[in-house]
């Protein structure tokens, strides 16, 4: 578990990530799309490329391989003649491109060009290597292709990884990015090249990869948020206590009071009360649920980032192709749902704490923290912002496997949607954050209002010298939306 330290730092040298198509992680991922990281190819997975393409020429000499001899989708009937199949790689391209909506930001695109390369080098299809050699450099130049949003069932990210084939091929233009130096030179794709490029999830991937990794952190800093508001209330720590977890042993519940534990030991106050309100004494249950379905999608994302998940997938030993579903996202979708739900209830015992934190009873404070018991309305408003905020979680928390689609004349009768859980796993972790921001500059202000400063030699010391060093000390009504906007970019970083 990362441990909160001074904040702030600055971002290390970029490391050298060597990708082989079997170690990479969603933190490595997200490394790659932020510039944190550099990518070279492992020379023995591009050995297994080059092998593949010998093996691949060998196999369609004696059988029928979909999308090399026949058509695709609904077309897969089709016999492709000798005279048109050289052309057909770039017709399954241009065909597939017509991605709609807003373009997808550049950070996502860049993770999308991290886990395709990373998947190719697993030789699961006869694509060249120039091809993946080609997405290297666009990492190392910040060049990317220009993607649109929408145009993925999950079932495979057709569109957008057709509009990078386009871009490879010189026909639709490199996006500068936030990179430096040229673009990557034009590249021929041939058939052997295109279906095998577009056989995939990589941006669904990639979005969710950088979701995970910016939720973890989230999560993270949740502990200490409810430590600093149990801190306020003088709260119990009964519900924490290591007998309590040892006899309903969930692992992230574990985990979450072990940190309280830390956090807090030595007590220096009696509880209020014989037990505290929900988002204080059901932390451990409701946010270490939250935690678990983090670790669940960690490692459905481990194993599709390093997938050869391509339709048709060319095996080595036995030489042969194999036509298969592997492309389906539904663990991907599933685990992007349940993350969501979880982290909704997450975000409904931060909302609790923050409406606890605005009680006298339980403060000693004027009421919402106000400067004093003159009718001011101090933090009152926040707790209408964390309120809509929550209302948009529960709209992004809605299981997108719910959905269905049949597609391609009825050949395609099934959808996971992974792409939408994605897209609403990135809304989310904002949205979650700006939640956490209310509680935390309410907290800060509630220990600020009883001169309660914590011991800068612990975790929690540091966490809160930290948070009031970019929190407004002014108790008078005034406009707070600085605060919460300086709160969360401190979870942020």
């Amino acid at each position: 578990m990362t441990m909160y330290g001074a904040g702030g730092r600055p971002a290390p040298p970029a490391q050298t990530l060597t990708l082989d198509g079997t170690s990479l992680t969603p933190a490595d991922t997200t490394a790659l799309a932020r510039r944190r990281a550099r990518a070279e190819i492992a020379p023995a997975a591009r050995e297994r490329m080059l092998l593949a393409r010998k093996v691949a020429e060998e196999v369609v000499t004696r059988r029928r391989v979909y999308g090399h001899t026949t058509g695709v989708g609904a077309n897969r009937t089709t016999d492709l003649r000798d005279e048109v199949a050289a052309g057909h790689g770039m017709r399954l391209l241009r065909s597939h491109s017509g991605g709609i909506g807003p373009l997808v930001p550049v950070e996502q695109t860049r993770a999308m060009l991290a886990v395709r390369l990373n998947q190719l080098l697993c030789a699961g299809s006869a694509i060249g290597a120039a091809v993946a050699e080609r997405l290297a450099d666009a990492l190392a130049s910040g060049h990317v292709p220009t993607v649109h949003s929408y145009g993925s069932v999950g079932t495979g990210d057709l569109s957008a990884l057709a509009e990078l084939g386009l871009t490879l091929a010189g026909e639709q233009p490199w996006r500068h990015g936030e990179g430096s130096g040229d673009a990557p030179a034009p590249l021929i794709l041939d058939r052997w090249d295109a279906l095998p490029l577009m056989s995939s999830s990589a941006l669904t991937i990639g979005q969710s990869a950088l979701g995970c990794t910016d939720l973890g952190l989230l999560l993270d800093r949740i502990p200490l948020i409810a430590a600093l508001s149990l801190t306020v209330v003088h709260g119990s720590t009964e519900p924490y206590a290591s007998v309590v977890h040892a006899l309903r042993p969930h692992p992230g519940a574990n985990r979450v009071a072990a940190r309280m534990r830390a956090l807090l030991e030595p007590v220096t106050w009696e509880p209020a009360l014989v037990q505290d309100p929900f988002g204080l004494r059901c932390l451990p249950q409701v946010h270490g649920a939250a935690l678990d379905a983090a670790d669940a999608l960690d490692q459905v994302l481990r194993i599709e980032i390093n997938a050869a998940a391509e339709n048709p997938l060319l095996s080595m030993g036995p030489a042969d192709y194999h036509h298969h579903g592997g492309f389906h996202q539904a663990s991907l979708a599933l685990a992007l749902d349940q993350v969501r739900l979880a982290v909704l209830g997450t975000a409904q015992l931060s909302t609790a704490r923050l409406g606890v934190l605005a009680v006298p009873a339980f403060t000693g404070l004027p009421s919402y923290l106000a400067q004093d018991e003159d009718g001011s309305s101090g933090i009152m408003i926040t707790e209408y912002a964390a309120q809509s905020a929550l209302a948009e979680l529960r709209g992004l928390a809605q299981p997108v496997t719910l959905g269905h689609a049949v597609l391609s004349r009825g050949v395609e009768e099934h959808a996971s949607f992974a792409a939408t859980g994605a897209r609403h796993l990135l809304d989310s972790v904002t949205t979650l954050r700006l939640v956490l921001a209310c509680e935390l500059a309410a907290a800060v202000r509630a220990l600020r209002m009883q001169d309660v400063v914590l011991d800068p030699g612990t975790e929690l010391g540091r966490f809160q010298h930290d948070a009031a060093a970019v929190l407004n000390p002014d108790t008078t009504d005034r406009d707070l939306t600085p605060d919460i906007e300086s709160a969360a970019a401190l979870l942020a970083r």
